[in-house]
């Protein structure tokens, strides 16, 4: 039934609206960057561009020209990254304001054999003292991957029995380690991998049952298995940080930020709601693409009503 509206309600009710607006803009993310695919920088160029664009948080990973100390679901050499090395990098991210959330580890935990496994936690233990003389307590990985020379059997290596109790005794001796560097490891869930879900991952997490242990949660990494909402609720309390990239249904390949089938608008505000405080690390992207991506995550959270911390 139509009704009209007093001049008086009008001028209420547009009296109200800046108070709306005002709450929600209230709330603010923090935008990061991963400078895995940097690449073609130095740290000093690295630190210099960022602090144009406004970024003024980073995860590290040692792939800069200067620093290249870093090798996906491995293991490097770290001779040459000594105290002094490792506290003049670090000097040249906070000299621009940049401070560093924490270093990207990403060695393989799931490797069958034992010995492998204990070069891998003995790098981990390396990475965490060089993170002490850069000041940085926290430290990020994935699972890691694995699979051998045979045919693949029936059971995926990730899936056996056997390889859950093993993870355990794997994840609470990096426990361990952490507790004696008083440090932090944020383990990232992958679809393909052993932590496949984010409730597989909460299982995992509750079973190692140490506050060392938590999460980064990159939704793109869960989206064929998972809902936003089911990321959440699975994974809240264990949460420190996310990973902003992006990913097509059905395709293996993760894109930048804006180019997947991510709703970005969920994300960024379940994470603003669920997590305050908890930054948003750009990821898969490097010196050629991550202004498009930045622009993408920029501009979903001004929509969204948000602001940039």
């Amino acid at each position: 039934m139509p009704h009209s509206i007093t001049r008086r309600g009008a001028l209420l009710a547009a009296a109200a609206l800046p108070v709306a607006v005002s709450a929600k803009a209230g709330k603010t993310v923090t935008i990061g960057m991963a400078t895995t695919e940097f690449r073609d920088y130095t740290n000093a160029r690295m630190a210099q561009e960022l602090k144009e664009q406004g970024i003024r948080v980073i995860q590290l990973f040692l792939t800069q020209t200067d620093s290249n100390y870093w090798k996906y679901n491995s293991r490097s050499d770290l001779a040459g990254l000594t105290a002094a090395r490792a506290t003049e990098i670090a000097g040249i991210y906070r000299s621009a304001g940049i401070s560093i959330h924490s270093i990207g580890v990403y060695t393989n935990l799931i490797h069958p054999e034992e010995a492998e496994r204990k070069a891998n936690l003995a790098y981990f233990d390396a990475m965490m003292t060089v993170g002490g003389h850069m000041g940085v307590r926290k430290f990020i990985s994935e699972a890691g991957h694995w699979r051998g020379t045979e045919p693949e059997p029936p059971i995926p290596h990730h899936w056996q029995e056997e390889v859950w109790r093993r993870m355990l005794v794997t994840g609470k001796e990096l426990a361990r380690i952490a507790d004696s560097h008083d440090a932090i490891v944020l383990l990232e869930p992958y679809f393909q991998g052993f932590l496949a879900s984010a409730r597989r991952t909460r299982l995992f997490l509750e079973e190692v049952g140490s506050p060392r242990i938590r999460a980064l949660l990159d939704p793109a990494n869960l989206l064929e298995v998972d809902g936003i909402e089911a990321m959440f609720d699975q994974l809240g309390p264990w949460i420190d940080c996310f990973h902003a990239k992006d990913r097509k249904l059905h395709v293996t390949r993760g894109v930048p930020a804006g180019e997947g089938d991510l709703d970005y608008r969920k994300f960024v505000t379940m994470a603003v709601d669920r997590k305050p405080g908890a930054p948003l690390f750009l990821e898969y992207v490097g010196s050629k693409n991550y202004t498009q991506a930045l622009a993408h995550l920029r501009g979903v959270i001004r929509d969204a009503g948000l602001a940039e911390a």
